[in-house]
């Protein structure tokens, strides 16, 4: 390609940026805006800036593994249209496809295409450019498929929470914890995972509360359900007892999703007059999973009851103090699924022990382990999951010798 048609090239290509509509966020994401300012203004500190983008937030996919994910991934009003089962105006698809034409365009562009002719070619650095794909044929089946991989932020991520403004933000890490790695509680782990595949199927699918002693491992199991299950269309959204009031909203926002969401609260207790109490309550009434046939509530909680009652509470001169009380004590019960972790025994305990040992590659005498872990839960106060696993921690680490 001479240099003058090769100009004519990469005017034409700012112009397509430019005029985008439907993807048009994406001319803010840190790659695309800084290729946009190189062929609109081809030179060196243009290039650079470039590259480095691309370095930072690209990895080994290069350019066009990049631009791949950056447009299947993109939220934009085809992709909402598309979620609520509504027709896509004629000249939107046709846009949507002009575009797409536009990204291969950028996805095949190459070292040559965007260094030669500058000052100072011979040491400018080169870029990955990634394997060469078909992009609209890629974009039409993850949007067929949206179900299972999403849109926007949650095609990114699977783990959220609310910020202090009620906003949903990603959790960056999540706690990585599988299903393999929690040991026993094979009944408890069975009834939630079951649940959640029926939420996944679109059958009928029941709130859960999980209730039993610290440390049993209730929060490690429901993310590690999520672990689990994210590639099949699952998300969490952690939500704090604080922020209950703003659920109503939040499922007005997630049931034109088409991913599946557990809302998750943990630690969950109330005092008898806490309005958040109230609240929750009234979600339950109204049967979240009904209202919203993509999202279900999983609470956890060291309390069976969940309100803390005090002797004072069964007194008073109110008529119908009973009921009140048994008000107050019956929230569990509005859960459709009531899961107890029980704190292990010996035997139990132990043989979480053994098996995160073993997971874990540590060659210790059985004896000496045992004994060790022992005296671990006695300093710790008792035996439990989460004890068995800061134990071996602890062994792997060095700071316990068997």
């Amino acid at each position: 390609m001479s240099e003058f048609s090769k100009g004519e090239a990469m005017r034409e290509l700012a112009m397509r940026l430019d005029a985008l509509v439907v993807f048009r966020d994406l001319l803010h994401d840190p790659v695309i805006s800084s290729l946009g300012d190189l062929v609109r203004e081809p030179g060196v500190s243009t290039y650079a800036a470039f590259v480095a983008a691309l370095v930072e937030r690209g990895g080994s996919a290069g350019l066009s593994g990049y631009v791949r994910e950056a447009v299947c991934d993109d939220e934009n009003p085809y992709t909402r249209l598309r979620a609520a089962g509504e027709e896509v105006p004629a000249s939107m698809q046709r846009a949507v496809e002009e575009e797409l034409e536009t990204f291969q365009q950028v996805a095949d562009l190459t070292v040559d295409d965007l260094r030669s002719g500058l000052p100072g070619e011979r040491f400018l650095p080169a870029f990955e450019e990634g394997e060469r794909v078909g992009l609209a044929h890629t974009y039409h089946a993850r949007v067929e498929d949206m179900g299972r991989y999403g849109f926007g932020i949650y095609a990114r991520y699977r783990m959220f929470l609310l910020d202090d403004d009620g906003a949903i933000e990603p959790v960056k890490y999540p706690d990585p914890v599988r299903l393999s790695e929690l040991v026993d509680y094979e009944r408890e782990k069975r009834v939630i995972l079951d649940n959640t595949r029926a939420l996944l199927a679109g059958r009928p699918a029941a709130n859960i509360l999980l209730t039993g002693d610290a440390g049993t491992g209730k929060s490690s199991t429901v993310k590690a359900v999520v672990n689990e299950l994210a590639g099949e269309g699952l998300r969490i959204l952690q939500v704090r007892k604080d922020q209950l009031h703003q659920i109503p909203e939040l499922l007005d926002a997630l049931t034109a999703n088409p991913l599946k969401f557990i809302l998750f609260i943990d630690d969950l207790s109330f005092s008898a007059n806490d309005d958040n109490y109230a609240a929750l309550k009234a979600i339950l009434e109204g049967s979240v999973s009904a209202k919203s046939g993509n999202v279900v509530v999983y609470a956890t909680s060291n309390r069976r009851h969940l309100v803390k009652e005090s002797f004072s509470d069964r007194e008073g001169d109110e008529v119908h103090r009973n009921d009140t009380m048994q008000e107050i004590i019956s929230l569990s019960e509005r859960f459709g699924i009531h899961v107890s972790f029980y704190r292990p025994d010996k035997r139990t305990y132990l043989d979480i022990v053994r098996s995160l040992a073993a997971q874990r590659g540590l060659a210790a005498d059985p004896e000496a382990l045992d004994a060790a872990a022992e005296k671990f839960a006695l300093r710790r106060g008792g035996r439990s999951a989460r004890g068995a696993r800061q134990f071996v921690d602890a062994v792997e680490s060095g700071s316990v010798a068997l």
